[in-house]
């Protein structure tokens, strides 16, 4: 009896217990509060939930993504506590859905990010343009996200986000209301942008290779993104060659492989160069290259003082202008190579550390001057035709670039010449004495005049220097007059102080005497022929003559003379 008695409180104790959680229990079961049920039975519609009250809690299969398993714990939101014939109804989709709205109103309040979907686009009812998107948020909750808030950049196509999901910072929370909920992905991406940019710029060192996209040409770099940041590839570091266009090489949007040259981690700024993902090419130069050798190379550049040639990508010589052309008359580089010319070079001489070669083209030629003073000797007489006319004389081409310069002084023994054009014009064939050849200059010397005999040198030897000469009158000025040696082109001023022949006559009176066509008598006073000078006198003339007859009187006549004067003999030459 007293073992029954046991027993019986035992019974008591325990239904008094279950009766107080059953009570505890209800007071958690009240509509709209989501509570935790287990699953009790799965049939093909239906999904069972025990919430630990009178009855279970029937669901539509459709309410879950996935369907649970028997003895699964899941979440509920109680629609009804007492629904149609006081069974309890229950909802997973709705508990979901109350969940998801907690965490959004957490995340809004503890500024975290939620992940979300572009969903749609969405427009002003004022003006018809967008406005921003509708974005879907865990559970189906829609918020709004404005257009300026979509990307770091506003979408130049705003269609191109529709479907791409990433994570928003929730700017205004409504709970339950339709796109009321404001979100914001630019903030996002920046302080994602921000931290990467930090760990990049911890991590990265001088001489990393890097993969980045061409993002922005400009005329003095590229720019390249480094995931959303930019590292610049100056024009310089494209190539070793510097005629390298960057756009020849890389293309906009081009994802390639940079080599980092230089960082500023307190500013994070980052070079980069493509050209150091390869050796440099002077550090083989003197394996490829060898003094005296001639080799093949590329036109680069053409300026004024010489040609810029490559030899290969990076490596470049000058060729002077002094060693173009074996010509004697390469004004311009321009006249003798162009820009992508294919050309053969010496290579006269290097710096390696200064990156600098110089270059011959034409000693990688026969040197042409080496036989021309055999094939034409000074004296040669040759006909050639004139290339060329300056203010000074004109080149007449010898042979193929060969030219000799004829002087402007060394066209006419007589005519003093101020315009070469008025006697010769490009094209014309002259013949032309060699006068002289200068091969280490690479000049020759022409003459046109020497292809006839000097009439000055004939003149000097007819008449020397105080001969008497009869010349003819051709021209009177007030500066004397002009005249003409007989059979000879050559002419000569006699001037007016030397035309006076009488004591008291005067220059102006003197020259009136003559007229052209007059025959007059001169001294030869002094003859020059390498300076085409003649200088005659009338009065020296007269005053020989006079000398020539007073010394012919005095040896001839038999007259006693010893009271006669100078005068006196004059006189009787006069009355004669």
């Amino acid at each position: 009896m007293k073992n029954k008695k046991i027993v019986d409180v035992n019974v008591e104790v325990s239904q008094s217990q279950l009766q107080e959680k059953y009570l505890q229990a209800l007071d958690a079961i009240e509509d709209g509060r989501v509570i935790e049920g287990v699953v009790a039975q799965v049939t093909s519609d239906t999904v069972f939930v025990d919430v630990g009250y009178k009855s279970e809690g029937r669901l539509p299969i459709t309410e879950f993504e996935s369907v649970p398993k028997v003895g699964d714990k899941i979440s509920v939101l109680v629609v009804k506590k007492e629904g149609r014939g006081g069974q309890i109804q229950l909802s997973s989709k709705l508990a979901n859905a109350k969940n998801s709205e907690n965490q959004l109103e957490d995340a809004y309040r503890s500024k975290l990010p939620v992940e979300g979907k572009f969903s749609s686009l969405i427009k002003s009812k004022e003006n018809d343009k967008i406005s921003g998107y509708e974005v879907s948020l865990p559970n189906g909750f829609k918020a709004f996200c404005p257009l300026s808030q979509a990307d770091i950049n506003v979408p130049s196509n705003p269609e191109s986000l529709i479907g791409t999901k990433d994570y928003f910072l929730i700017e205004k929370f409504a709970p339950g209301a339709h796109l009321k909920s404001v979100v914001n992905r630019k903030v996002y991406l920046l302080a994602q942008l921000r931290e990467s940019k930090r760990q990049f710029f911890e991590r990265i060192a001088v001489g990393d290779v890097v993969e980045c996209t061409a993002k922005t040409f400009t005329n003095f770099g590229i720019f390249f993104d480094l995931g959303g940041f930019d590292g610049l590839l100056h024009l310089n570091d494209v190539s070793w060659s510097r005629g390298t266009k960057a756009r020849d090489v890389i293309k906009k949007n081009e994802t390639m492989c940079l080599r980092v040259i230089s960082v500023d981690k307190d500013k994070q700024k980052i070079n980069l160069s493509l050209k150091d993902m390869s050796a440099d090419p002077w550090d083989s130069f003197e394996e490829k290259y060898k003094l005296q050798s001639i080799v093949e190379g590329t036109v680069v550049k053409v300026t004024a003082f010489g040609v810029f040639i490559e030899l290969e990508p990076g490596i470049e010589g000058l060729c002077h202008i002094s060693e173009l052309s074996w010509m004697s008359h390469v004004t311009h580089p321009t006249d003798f190579a162009k820009v992508g010319n294919k050309v053969s070079v010496k290579i006269l001489g290097y710096d390696v550390g200064a990156h600098r070669v110089s270059l011959s083209i034409r000693q990688s030629e026969n040197n042409p001057w080496e036989k021309i003073a055999k094939e034409y000797p000074v004296g040669s007489k040759i006909t050639r035709k004139v290339v060329k006319i300056t203010n000074t004389g004109a080149f007449l081409n010898i042979e193929e670039g060969i030219d000799g310069f004829l002087p402007i002084d060394a066209m006419s023994w007589t005519e003093k010449i101020k315009d070469v054009s008025t006697v010769m014009k490009e094209g014309d064939e002259k013949e032309v004495i060699i006068t002289k050849i200068d091969v280490a200059q690479r000049k020759i010397r022409l003459s046109l005049r020497d292809t006839s005999d000097n009439p000055w040198a004939r003149l000097k030897n007819n008449y020397p220097k105080g001969s008497m000469i009869e010349v003819e009158v051709i021209g009177v000025n007030d500066n004397g007059i002009k005249v003409k040696v007989p059979d000879s082109e050559i002419e000569t001023i006699i001037n007016r102080n030397a035309l006076v022949t009488e004591e008291r006559e005067s220059p102006s009176t003197a020259i009136q005497k003559y007229k052209e066509g007059d025959k007059v008598t001169a001294l030869v006073v002094d003859i020059n022929p390498s300076l085409n000078k003649f200088i005659l006198s009338v009065r020296d003339a007269v005053n020989k003559e006079r000398k020539m007859e007073y010394e012919k009187y005095m040896s001839t006549s038999d007259d006693d003379t010893s009271s006669y004067t100078l005068a006196d003999i004059l006189d009787k030459k006069e009355d004669k």
